[in-house]
């Protein structure tokens, strides 16, 4: 499978890798092999990228409100574009740094905004939530 496993480490950021697609001024498309997923992500500062380059990082989003739901299935949507909506399982995260590390299918390092944060969610609970605009990636 393309994308890193689940950290055996619960306080070490999941990475994905993947193929840049496309690249503007202000985004890439990362191409997550073996699935559907064409993200559109910002690069963080000092990523630089050309289409056809392989990549391995760590996508980093906002979640404006986290859920914890009973069930349901594991994803980023939409599945072409900017992410938008996540859900999947907790598998880590880092209450000093706010940050709640989420398997989706791709895994993501998920910050919540007040009044949420990180230490309000245990590791195997899905969650699910809206994404605030500006999604990145930064090599890892």
């Amino acid at each position: 499978m393309s994308e890193a496993a689940a950290p055996s480490n619960p306080t070490t950021p999941p990475a994905v890798t993947g193929l840049i697609d496309e690249v503007h001024r202000e985004w890439v498309q990362v191409r997550v092999p073996d699935t559907d997923y064409r993200l559109r992500l910002v690069p963080a500062e000092g990523l630089s990228a050309a289409v056809g380059d392989k990549i391995a990082g760590v996508i980093r989003v906002q979640a404006l409100k986290m859920m914890v739901i009973p069930a349901g299935g594991r994803y980023i949507e939409p599945v072409q574009g900017r992410p938008r909506r996540v859900q999947g399982r907790v598998i880590g995260g880092s209450t000093a740094l706010n940050e709640v590390y989420v398997k989706a299918g791709p895994g993501v390092v998920v910050t919540p905004l007040a009044p949420q944060r990180a230490g309000d969610f245990a590791i195997g609970q899905m969650v699910s939530f809206d994404v605030r605009d500006g999604a990145t990636i930064e090599s890892g």
